[in-house]
C-alpha cells in the first residue's frame, strides 16, 4: 500500500478516525497490489444538518485514477462506503487489465 494522507477542512482528525481509515484503504490491497497512494479529505456541510460528514478518496493505481465520495451522518459510515465504491472499481480496473 502506497503513502495515505488524510487532510481534514476545518478540524483536526482524531488518531482513532486516522487509524481507521488507514486500516479500511490498506484492506483493498488484497483485490489490487499495486496502489500508489491515496489522499482522503474529510469535511463537514452545514453543521446544523444530518448527514453533514463527506469523506472524499482519491487513489492512484497504474494508470488510473479512482475516486470515490460519501457522504453520512458519520465519518465512518461515509468512509466505509467510499472504500466499498473503490473497492469495485479497483476489480472493474483489475478486469480490464486481465482482459489485455
Amino acid at each position: 500500500m502506497g503513502k495515505v494522507h488524510i487532510e481534514a477542512v476545518h478540524f483536526a482528525v482524531d488518531s482513532k478516525l486516522t487509524e481507521l481509515i488507514e486500516s479500511k484503504l490498506e484492506k483493498l490491497n488484497q483485490f489490487f497490489d499495486h496502489i500508489i497512494d491515496s489522499e482522503v479529505i474529510l469535511k463537514v456541510v452545514k453543521k446544523e444538518s444530518h448527514n453533514n460528514k463527506v469523506v472524499e478518496i482519491k487513489m492512484h493505481v497504474p494508470g488510473k485514477e479512482l475516486f470515490a465520495k460519501k457522504q453520512e451522518d458519520s465519518f465512518e459510515k461515509a468512509a466505509d462506503e467510499a472504500v466499498e465504491a473503490l473497492r469495485r472499481q479497483i476489480k472493474k480496473h483489475k478486469e480490464k487489465l486481465q482482459e489485455v
